[in-house]
Parts: C-alpha cells; sequence; structure tokens
C-alpha cells in the first residue's frame, strides 16, 4: 500500500483533484466526508459538540448547523481548537478503518486540508500539494461558496500559509489553469503514484 497525503488551501480545488484520482484507481479517503459523517444526528461526535457549543449550534431538523458553527469558530482560535479536539481524533479513527479495508497494493489517497497545520506529513510516503495563488483563492470562494470577501479572507486565514503548504508538498499540482489542464497534470500525477508505489513495494 503507498500512502498519499492530498491537500491544499480552501478553494484550491483539492477535491477535482481527488475526484480525478479516484477515477484513475486510487482509494480516495475524504476527511472532510468523514467529518460530516461523525457529527450526523444520532452520533456521538454530534452529542458532543453540542455539548461544547450549546443547542443552538443545530439546525430545526436537528443536524449540525455546519456554516454557523463555522462563522463562530473561524473567529476564534481557541474555539476552533476547542472543535477539533472533538472531532480529529473520531475522523483519524474513522480513516485508520477505511485505510486498513483497502488491498494491500492499493494508493491510498488521504484528502486532508490540514496536513501542514497538524504536522502531519511525515505520516505518509507522499503529500502532494494542490496549489494556486491566493487572489484566486479568494476570488472562488466568493464566486462558488457564497462567502462574502471578509469570510473568505478568515477562512484561509485560520488555515496555514501557502508557503507552509509548499514547503511540506513532495509534488505540487498548479491548479490555477482549465480543467483540461488540471486533467492532464492528474494523468502525469497517477503515472508518477504508480511508480513510486512499485519502486517502494516489498520485493516477493
Amino acid at each position: 500500500m503507498y500512502r498519499v497525503g492530498l491537500t491544499g488551501g480552501i478553494g484550491a480545488g483539492k477535491s477535482e483533484v481527488s475526484k480525478r484520482l479516484a477515477a484513475h484507481g486510487a482509494v480516495i479517503i475524504d476527511a472532510d466526508a468523514i467529518a460530516r459523517e461523525v457529527v450526523e444526528p444520532g452520533t456521538p461526535g454530534l452529542a458532543q459538540v453540542v455539548a461544547a457549543f450549546g443547542p443552538e449550534v443545530l439546525l430545526p431538523d436537528g443536524r449540525l448547523d455546519r456554516p454557523g458553527l463555522g462563522d463562530i469558530v473561524f473567529a476564534d482560535p481557541e474555539l476552533r481548537a476547542r472543535l477539533n479536539a472533538i472531532v480529529h481524533p473520531l475522523v483519524g479513527a474513522r480513516m485508520r478503518e477505511l485505510e486498513e479495508s483497502a488491498s494491500p497494493g492499493s494508493i491510498v489517497v488521504h484528502d486532508v486540508p490540514l496536513i501542514a497545520e497538524n504536522n502531519m506529513a511525515s505520516a505518509y510516503d507522499l503529500v502532494v500539494v494542490v496549489d494556486v495563488p491566493p487572489r484566486l483563492q479568494l476570488d472562488r470562494l466568493v464566486r462558488h461558496r457564497d462567502l462574502t470577501r471578509e469570510q473568505a479572507r478568515a477562512r484561509m486565514a485560520a488555515q496555514a500559509s501557502r508557503e507552509q503548504r509548499l514547503g511540506i508538498a513532495g509534488i505540487v499540482v498548479d491548479n490555477s489553469g482549465s480543467l483540461a489542464e488540471l486533467d492532464r497534470q492528474v494523468g502525469d500525477l497517477w503515472v508518477e503514484l504508480r511508480r513510486r508505489a512499485a519502486q517502494a513495494a516489498p520485493a516477493s
């Protein structure tokens, strides 16, 4: 098994890269999707979040108000740390479970936004960073996520800097161009991942 950490700043297009790697045959373990799963109604995770932040973080149907909670924690590093202390261990346990169920020869891609922030680069055989200039990141967040420029800047500021992410990159995917250009880069990336996985595989 070859373990890849895939990361990038919010709005960089990490999920587009993830989708394309899945189409090539990678096993994708998506930290964001799992983070939603562990706070679904009825889960111990949601009960812990409500205990920490109060029932006002719930929508009328009992689901977590993710944008509302996001506004609270992105403005306050202490509250963000409190939320992370609840959610991250649950996400980590579920990711390990999914990885253990992958077949031994798989290329397993952990799609994780906070590899740089949490000093997790050494946990992977390779870190791939999806990169765009901050100006483009901001524009995409405003256009595609219904955020104001202030909200978008706050979310960007809550993450590692571009330099910190590039500092842990084994390979960089530049997603500032067209989707066709991204297709080409991900195709090349897949060839390289397979080459590295074959090299790392123990001789039979």
